[in-house]
């Protein structure tokens, strides 16, 4: 950190002109919030936890807070009041993203769908992956997909954990294992990761050091004018990356091509649906560029498969905590699905507890503590508050989730609030938004939300769970980290020992 504001303060005379010239805010009535310092603005007031720090700013400013994060004007939402006001009334004045400098390496944000700028290609980009990926139908047709993912997660765990004995296995990891290979016969019909070894393909390996760079914070974020030093070197080290996972990826939309046309079995993968792809009006493109094609193939992987993993491995931390939640969902899966047969996918909506368990992992730990960062188009009026064109806007859904305003006894894992509630992860009911809401909602919600009940609901009914021999359950470390998504501090590993299943 001294490394980097050794190089801030040399470069003092830019970035007060940046940041005092000229002084536009001063015509504002801003939201409040503390009072920062010169240059820095509030960035040592926030610490490594950001979103804790930030919901505790609620308690002396209100449900909406201003900061400035180095350069950043920043408005960070606290409330389940303010978070319908922003969705419902003014979802299309923060439509478009903050883009992070990593994200702009290959111009990866441009053909994202996640990040590209709210307009006529990303709305073809949504439209494609809604109608050819995530619709109940395209759902069903693979199926089959996921319950081989599952299967060989299932396979693997009980494999490792004869060999580790009374050691725990990483829950998270194969979690992620399991939803890496699904993406990969889904997007390209081909299974991309093998547990056998650390790193088990190229394309793999270079995957998860995507993923990780992806999450990690960068100065040139708080101080664009600093872009061009890339003082921490991630945009050149998240440049290589990309390369690397854009050249393998390559290789595969090669293969396909020359195979010409698709003629394997139904469903289609996503690639032939990109390669497929015709535009139908004047501002759709005719066709997908290999660049785009490149850049939808590599968020899907990152999208799919960093939630589900963080998801289930805070559900089975949570379950191991409290024991008697955890009895009630194996009890119910028993009773299901019974002790003979698998749990399939169409068992899910037969188990409400489940369910329950899920959104209360989501209410308590969501993957994305502020969603993904938006951005005002122009200036705006909200709430009374004057917010500048070009404003970053974190949704705090970490901190609603856990308003005593909201929630009876907020901080305790209990999945019986939501038994016989209505309330959805869907986007509709602005207290639970693990997902967003509005236009810029996650597209892949259906996909990802079905995964995670199936592999939580395959391994409760799989295995029975329990923590090392070292781990007092109810003094488990749950400390979280924030990169890409919300992860625990310490990865959990815990025991699993196999149920006898007839048909498994």
């Amino acid at each position: 950190m001294g490394f980097l504001l050794l190089f801030i303060f040399l470069l003092l005379p830019p970035l007060m002109i940046l940041v005092f010239f000229p002084r536009k805010s001063k015509s504002y009535n801003l939201p409040p919030g503390p009072r920062g310092l010169p240059i820095l603005g509030n960035m040592l007031d926030l610490g490594p936890e950001l979103h804790k720090t930030m919901a505790g700013l609620k308690q002396v400013y209100g449900p909406v807070v201003w900061l400035r994060i180095g350069t950043i004007n920043t408005m960070v939402i606290q409330t389940v009041e303010a978070a319908t006001e922003l969705f419902k009334n003014h979802d299309v004045s923060f439509a478009d993203r903050r883009i992070g400098d990593v994200s702009r390496s290959y111009n990866y944000a441009d053909a994202s769908l996640a990040l590209a700028p709210y307009g006529a290609f990303w709305r073809v980009l949504r439209r494609v992956c809604s109608a050819e990926m995530f619709t109940s139908r395209k759902m069903n047709d693979t199926a089959a997909i996921r319950r081989k993912s599952v299967d060989d997660m299932l396979m693997w765990i009980e494999k490792e954990a004869s060999i580790a004995g009374r050691r725990g296995v990483e829950v998270a990891r194969f979690a992620f294992l399991a939803s890496f290979n699904m993406l990969g016969n889904v997007v390209l019909s081909r299974d991309l990761a093998d547990p056998e070894a650390e790193i088990t393909s190229e394309f793999y390996n270079a995957m998860m050091r995507t993923i990780e760079l992806s999450g990690r914070s960068n100065i040139s974020d708080i101080f664009p004018c600093l872009r061009l030093l890339d003082l921490q070197g991630l945009r050149r080290k998240m440049t290589r990356e990309t390369g690397i996972t854009m050249g393998i990826a390559s290789s595969f939309l090669k293969e396909r091509m020359k195979e010409g046309a698709d003629d394997r079995e139904n469903p289609k993968d996503f690639l032939s649906i990109l390669l497929e792809f015709k535009g139908k009006g004047k501002d759709e493109p005719e066709k997908f560029s290999e660049h785009e094609i490149l850049v939808l193939i590599l968020e899907m992987f990152i999208a799919g498969t960093e939630s589900t993993s963080s998801s289930v491995e805070w559900a089975m931390s949570e379950l191991l905590r409290n024991p008697e939640a955890m009895e009630k969902a194996r009890a119910e899966i028993s009773k299901v699905v019974g002790s003979e047969t698998k749990l399939e996918e169409s068992d899910i909506d037969n188990l409400p507890y489940l369910q329950a368990v899920v959104k209360e992992t989501f209410r308590l730990h969501p993957p994305l503590p502020f969603l993904l960062p938006r951005k005002s188009g122009e200036d705006t009026k909200f709430m009374g508050y004057d917010v500048p064109k070009d404003t970053q806007v974190f949704v705090n859904v970490w901190a609603i989730g856990r308003d005593p305003e909201c929630w009876e006894d907020p901080l305790t894992f209990k999945p019986e609030r939501f038994l016989g509630s209505n309330i959805d992860v869907k986007g509709q009911h602005f207290e639970l938004l693990p997902f967003g809401a509005g236009r810029r909602i996650c597209v892949g919600l259906p996909l990802g939300h079905r995964m995670t009940h199936f592999v939580l609901g395959s391994l409760l009914h799989q295995f029975d769970w329990e923590v090392e021999q070292s781990v007092d359950p109810k003094t488990m470390d749950m400390r979280d980290r924030v990169g890409i998504t919300l992860r625990k501090l310490q990865p959990l590993k815990a025991i699993p020992r196999k149920h006898v299943i007839g048909n498994l």
